[in-house]
């Protein structure tokens, strides 16, 4: 099996309808993954106290923002997400000519949990992943088990004005700031010669290694990238029918559009296979800093069979227990060293649902096709009713506290009719 996964997208203006910005992202995992999608909310911290990541510990802030993200199962981080501010964050694996094996360390997947915890901007949160990069370092294995699969990472991030691109080999990256149009990302590097930030040893490391001579233009996907692998060659044909997909709705991208493009399966966007789409993330952004994000979840695989979920952050918000998985804590196979010796069950109660209902979708063509009717029925009733939000604000934020489970409910009460 080659990993070759996600997708990751985001539109501004002139190429959104209104003045919003668009994200988007398929996280592309292990099929027999689960992912499931969780609510953190703001939290003050003690000093000297220490946050449990993935595989390490290490400092905690004084103050965490309230987050929602979409993560598998077994890790601490996230493949996206969200926080209070609007801020919105996406990885993506990339390989260069830097070895991405090593020792554990940070997970790409936790430095997107850390920096929408602690950064209330795009840009902030580039300064917080690249600080946490330099200080502990990327490493670990990337899948619940004993492959050693592991990857340096990208990172698509936005709030409400802009976006930036954070590319990273090791502990050196490169960031670019994107103020308008579109973007996407697909396990590749992508930042050429327009470079907004940047490590202050990069270049000098890369001529210290003989990938660049010190006198031509720099262009960092040029010098750290592979001169061919198989790996970019699929993400570099995915990078470009997902350009092509975003420059067809041009002028109009809204969340129904980029939810289409999450499903495209022509493209190779929405991935099927032994790495398929096990989650999906949409944000709608209002510039407005008044009117409310709304964040879409699947929590499910293969969005083309799965409901696009609201959320929507505000006060005493309860925990999404239809789509936590079980604890372990520290009985975990994850937290005991050897990692890795068995595998247990981590199926939220809508995954367990959703498989019943997939399998009847795959093998019974016309009972199939009015489940996925109803399941579009009911996400188009959901982003009517979120559409009213985005214009016009939110009155009664109580009536949101249960916005998410209750459409899962909603999702669940589907799938038992058929």
């Amino acid at each position: 099996m080659q990993p070759s996964s996600c997708d990751t997208f985001v539109a501004l203006p002139p190429s959104t309808e209104g003045q919003r910005i668009i994200f988007g992202k398929n996280s592309d995992r292990p099929c027999d993954e689960v992912q499931e999608v969780v609510y953190f909310p703001a939290t003050d911290h003690a000093a000297g106290e220490k946050v449990e990541c993935t595989y390490i510990e290490i400092e905690q802030v004084a103050h965490t923002h309230a987050v929602v993200l979409s993560r598998p199962a077994w890790l601490w981080g996230a493949e996206m997400g969200a926080n209070e501010h609007q801020v919105c964050i996406g990885n993506e694996a990339v390989w260069g000519r830097e070895s991405a094996d090593g020792d554990e360390a940070l997970l790409g997947m936790d430095l997107v949990r850390l920096g929408l915890e602690r950064a209330d901007t795009a840009e902030g949160a580039v300064d917080v992943i690249t600080k946490l990069l330099e200080k502990y370092g990327q490493g670990g294995s990337c899948m619940e088990d004993e492959s050693g699969f592991t990857y340096h990472n990208s990172f698509l991030i936005s709030d409400r004005m802009e976006a930036w691109l954070l590319e990273t080999s090791g502990r050196y990256w490169v960031a670019e700031r994107v103020k308008d149009g579109y973007r996407n990302i697909s396990n590749q590097y992508g930042i050429t010669t327009k470079i907004d930030k940047e490590h202050p040893e990069m270049r000098e490391y890369a001529r210290s290694k003989g990938w660049w001579d010190g006198k031509t233009e720099f262009n960092f996907a040029t010098v750290y990238s592979f001169t061919t692998t198989a790996r970019i060659e699929a993400a570099g044909g995915r990078y470009c029918e997902g350009k092509k997909l975003l420059e067809k709705n041009n002028g109009h991208i809204n969340a129904e559009a980029m939810m289409e493009i999450l499903r495209d399966k022509d493209s190779g966007v929405n991935m099927e296979g032994m790495f398929m789409t096990t989650g999906s993330m949409v944000s709608v952004i209002p510039r407005d800093p008044t009117l409310p994000g709304v964040h879409y979840f699947t929590g499910t695989p293969d969005p083309e069979r799965s409901v696009f979920k609201p959320f929507i952050f505000v006060k005493n918000l309860k925990p999404l227990k239809e789509t936590s998985s079980p604890s372990y804590g520290a009985d975990d196979p994850v937290k005991k060293k050897p990692r890795f010796q068995s595998k247990p069950d981590r199926k939220h109660e809508l995954f367990v649902k959703h498989e019943l209902v997939a399998a009847i979708i795959e093998c019974h063509k016309d009972r199939g096709k009015k489940i996925t009717q109803s399941m579009r029925q009911l996400e188009k009733e959901k982003m009517t009713e979120m559409e009213e939000h985005l214009s016009n604000g939110v009155d009664e934020p109580d009536f949101l506290v249960n916005l998410f489970s209750t459409c899962v409910q909603e999702e669940i009460a589907v799938y038992s009719k058929s």
